[in-house]
């Protein structure tokens, strides 16, 4: 299993998760959030804006699925602009229910 992490533009969110609903991936956790990239926020005139707000979208995939969810939330996500987003990829070494002490997604 793999926990993806999408950082994307709050504009994009609803565009990146509806699509992955779409594509059979419905579980998932969006966070309102706010942070700063490369571009190390922005200025507008006089006032510099250090933090942007951002969305981050967090699901665990099976192996098997993690190209095509990638591939999903790139396609959605992406304006050719700073500030599109970045996306982590990390193992998850087991995962329980609460409710029921089941293992596994």
């Amino acid at each position: 299993m793999k926990m993806i992490r999408a950082i994307v533009r709050p504009d994009s969110a609803d565009a990146v998760t509806d699509g992955l609903a779409e594509a059979g991936h419905h579980t998932m956790t969006k966070i309102n959030a706010f942070g700063r990239g490369k571009q190390k926020g922005i200025t507008v005139g006089n006032v510099r804006y250090d933090e942007l707000p951002k969305t981050l979208i967090m699901m665990v995939v099976e192996d098997s699925d993690l190209e095509e969810v990638l591939k999903l939330i790139k396609y959605k996500a992406y304006s050719g602009n700073f500030g599109d987003g970045k996306i982590f990829v990390t193992n998850v070494e087991q995962a329980i229910t609460v409710r029921t002490g089941e293992t596994g997604l």
